[in-house]
């Protein structure tokens, strides 16, 4: 199994800057796939950004591409969330996720273990 601690989050004015970090133990973190995913107030859980074991293969929804930037340093056990030009409906708990496959995926059911989020509000 892996834990996974999500940080980072907070108050950010709209077109600001803000790094989340998921840190990961108990297994080797370099063999899990692991994506963002987000919620707001009563909307559904959301994608927002995955990436393979290697770094190779990154998603990213299309309201974040260009502004968000996912990556990870298996030797620290750490993936990251860079948010760039943040907007006000960026406004959500977002949560890192892992999944025991190579693979990232954009589909929340094929992640095995969850982080238990961390708040990022944009106000305007």
């Amino acid at each position: 199994q892996v834990q996974l601690v999500e940080s980072g989050g907070g108050l950010v004015q709209a077109g600001g800057s803000l790094r989340l970090s998921c840190a990961a133990s108990g297994r080797t973190f370099s063999s899990y796939a692991m994506g963002w995913f987000r919620q707001a107030p009563g909307k559904e859980r959301e994608f927002v950004a995955a990436i393979s074991w290697t770094s190779r293969t990154i998603y990213y929804a299309d309201s974040v591409k260009g502004r968000f930037t996912i990556s990870r340093d298996n030797a620290k056990n750490t993936g990251y969330l860079q948010m760039n030009r943040v907007k006000p409906e960026d406004t959500a708990v977002y949560y890192c996720a892992a999944r025991s496959t190579y693979s990232s995926s954009s589909y929340s059911k094929e992640y095995d273990y969850w982080g238990q989020g961390t708040q990022v509000t944009v106000s305007s």
